[in-house]
This record gives C-alpha cells, sequence and structure tokens, in this order.
C-alpha cells in the first residue's frame, strides 16, 4: 500500500507538471537510493525496478552466503542459515537475493522519501521553466492577467507558469484587470531564491519588431528586414526596414492596403503613432526620411561629430520638431545623428536672429524658444502666445514680455 501510495503521489505530479517518463524513472531510483544508503549505509549491492504502468516498484538486495559466525557487514552478507530460507539450494561463496518491503524502512523514512521526492520534482519544474524561457527572450508570449499590483502585473501562461511584467515595462496607456488575456515579449529570464523570475515587456523595441513579424508575412519569410526601430511607448515609433527585392515596396507591404497590416499594432500598441521609413545608407536621404512628414530644403552634416543641420521652410518647422519634440527625437536616435533645426528665410525677407535680442532677453528664454525651432524673431512672432505658452515651460507673462521686446524691432 506505501508503494502505491507514493507512486500515485509520483503519478499527480507527472500529469501537472508534463514530466518525460526517463526522467520520471530517473528521479524514482534517486529519491530511492538516497534513502537506502541513509538506512544500509551503500546502495551497491541494491537493484530497483519501477513499474509506472502499474504504479509499483520493487527493491531487491544482493548478499553474499557466508558461515553464520562470519558475518561482518549484514547488508553485505547473510549467514547460510538464513540464507537457505531464501533459497534452499544456495551454499557458502554464492550470492542470494531477497525483496526489501518499503514498509521495512519505517514511517518517518517513508515520510522523508516523499518529501525528498516532491521537492526533486518541484525543482526539476523550476529548471524545466527557466530553460524553456531562456530560449524564448524575444519571442511574444500571450498570458491571463492573474493578480495586479502597483508596481507589477503577475500572469499565468498555458501551462500555469508565473510571468512577470514590471510597471516601467508596461505602455503608460496600458490598463488591464483581472482575467484580460496580455501579449508581451520576454526580455530577461533568471533565478531568484532557486525560483524562475520570466520578466515581460511590452515597451521594448523588441515586442514592436515580433508584431510586424505576425502581421507583415514579408518580413517573417525574410523578405523585408527590420533595420532599426526606436520608440516612445504609447507615442510615437520609428521603423526604418529595407527590401533586398525591388519589387517590393517595403513600407507598403507593412501599413498594408489602407493600412489594415499597421492597424492592429497601433491598437496593440495603445494607438502609438507609428512612422515606417525606408532605410538607405545614403544618410542625407535617410535623415530627410526620419523628419517625415517635414519637407527639407537642405541638409548640412558634420559626420565628425554625429550632427547635422536641416533647414526648412518656417511652416515646416513644427512639423519636423513634432508634438513634444518626439518627432526630431526620434529621427535623431534612428539615424544617429544629432539634429539641429533652422528656419529658411529669404534674402529679402529682413529677419533678426534671437541671439541678438540677448542684452535684452535672458539667455535660458531664448534657450527655450530655440528649443521648439524659433531661432529667429519672426519665427517667434509667426507663432500666437497660446501657441508659445504650451510648447514652450515660460509662463504667458513672460513669453508676452518678450513678444514686445520684438516686434519693437521692427517698428
Amino acid at each position: 500500500m506505501e508503494n502505491l501510495n507514493l507512486i500515485e503521489t509520483f503519478l499527480e505530479f507527472k500529469e501537472l507538471k508534463n514530466i518525460d517518463r526517463p526522467t520520471m524513472m530517473s528521479i524514482l531510483e534517486d529519491v530511492f537510493r538516497s534513502t537506502i544508503v541513509k538506512t544500509f549505509g551503500s546502495d551497491e549491492n541494491f537493484d530497483i525496478i519501477i513499474n509506472i504502468d502499474k504504479g509499483d516498484f520493487e527493491i531487491w538486495r544482493n548478499r553474499e552466503v557466508v558461515k553464520d559466525k562470519d558475518i561482518e557487514d549484514p547488508n553485505r552478507q547473510i549467514g547460510l542459515k538464513e540464507a537457505r530460507k531464501i533459497d534452499p539450494d544456495c551454499d557458502i561463496g554464492e550470492e542470494v537475493t531477497d525483496e526489501l518491503k518499503f514498509s521495512s524502512f519505517g514511517r518517518r523514512s517513508i515520510l522523508a522519501l516523499r518529501q525528498n521526492l516532491t521537492a526533486k520534482i518541484m525543482e526539476l519544474e523550476k529548471d524545466n521553466i527557466y530553460n524553456k524561457y531562456k530560449d524564448r527572450i524575444g519571442e511574444i508570449v500571450s498570458g491571463e492577467v492573474y493578480q495586479i499590483w502597483k508596481r507589477e502585473i503577475l500572469i499565468l501562461d498555458d501551462e500555469g507558469n508565473e510571468l512577470i511584467i514590471p510597471k516601467t515595462e508596461q505602455i503608460p496607456t496600458d490598463f488591464f484587470k483581472k482575467g484580460d488575456t496580455l501579449r508581451a515579449v520576454v526580455i530577461k529570464v533568471d533565478m531568484r531564491n532557486n525560483t524562475p523570475l520570466i520578466i515581460l515587456s511590452r515597451t521594448s523595441p523588441a515586442f514592436l519588431e515580433r508584431l510586424f513579424e505576425l502581421e507583415v508575412p514579408e518580413i517573417f519569410d525574410g523578405l523585408i528586414t527590420i533595420k532599426k526601430i526606436v520608440r516612445v511607448p504609447g507615442e510615437r515609433a520609428k521603423v526604418a526596414v529595407e527590401s533586398y527585392d525591388d519589387r517590393i515596396d517595403p513600407v507598403g507591404a507593412c501599413v498594408g492596403v489602407k493600412g489594415s497590416r499597421i492597424h492592429g499594432i497601433v491598437r496593440e500598441l495603445r494607438n502609438e503613432n507609428i512612422d515606417v521609413i525606408n532605410f538607405t545608407p545614403n544618410i542625407q536621404l535617410y535623415i530627410q526620411r526620419a523628419l517625415s512628414p517635414a519637407k527639407i530644403n537642405s541638409i548640412k552634416l558634420d559626420d565628425s561629430n554625429q550632427r547635422c543641420e536641416v533647414f526648412l521652410n518656417p511652416d515646416q518647422v513644427s512639423l519636423a520638431i513634432g508634438k513634444g519634440g518626439l518627432n526630431i527625437k526620434l529621427a535623431g536616435q534612428l539615424t544617429g545623428y544629432e539634429i539641429d533645426v533652422y528656419r529658411e528665410i529669404d534674402d529679402d525677407d529682413e529677419d533678426v536672429d534671437l541671439d541678438e535680442f540677448a542684452d535684452e532677453i535672458e539667455s535660458w528664454i531664448l534657450d527655450e524658444l530655440k528649443a521648439i525651432g524659433c531661432d529667429t524673431a519672426k519665427s517667434v512672432l509667426d507663432l500666437s502666445v497660446e501657441d508659445l505658452v504650451k510648447r514652450t515651460d515660460l509662463e504667458e507673462e513672460t513669453i508676452k514680455d518678450v513678444v514686445k521686446i520684438l516686434k519693437s524691432e521692427f517698428e
């Protein structure tokens, strides 16, 4: 009965944890041999036969037959009189084998064995989870939201394994409730206190890359390559793509007919604005495409310092900079160049550089205006006071004073 209970315990774990048969056999034998060593000092003369299908096992001990008075090690030797009870035909110097009933180990040993068995199975399961997810770093996984805390969300995968997505790896506009299905990319797998810790992310560029692979067959098949992705999660992203087949338009393939392919990605990323750009080794053209939708007049490169000066018509500056400066920031990250934006003014159009007002306007105020692309007096005056308040950190009164000073220059 003890045998049956023990095997049933193991079978429950096998069904729950999906442990393969050879591993199951190995664990059982290791646990039994460990118990035998503790009880008898050695397991070298023991044979263990396990029948998983029937839920049974047998332990057989092999001992040398010696004269009753010559017994030195009862575990390895047996007296002739006792041996002939097992095999009537045995003689001194021969070996006899008898079955060792598990109940003879005692309740304590049986309890310890069960605990050891449980511990080994749990340890194996942890190793299996760790190895499984270690090989899946960079892949998208799905799971059900099980618990929501202030700093992280606990997710259960299809097998009931626990996954974590920290607050820092969630899109700012993400909102989940218990029972929701969540998709994210595996970015880190660690062992903490002998327990696997699987970290997911929805803000990683890898998550966006995997989503493109799911939605765009040409990327999955390798016909289109994603060269680089930069993003501000939940706000805006830029994706540079390249096709090695001239017959395939990489941007068109990624966007799809009427945006059919990219719409699913945008929804998954909480309406993140995604710009798909055709990659080119021509850095000037690459920067021009990266600053889309702004139209560039000319670009001056400083390759040694990885900087460039971009000249645009006044009405294109705000497009190049983008809301909150995101467009120019992401364009710089995508191309690897620090981009400075300048308005191009016609020669016959009188204007004054903002630096000319350094005696009347404090330098930090001028810097705030330059940061939004206003580097001349008229570029500031072209914007309303309300727009300037929204786009800078300046107070309305400060802006009114600046506008007054600039206007007086043209009166």
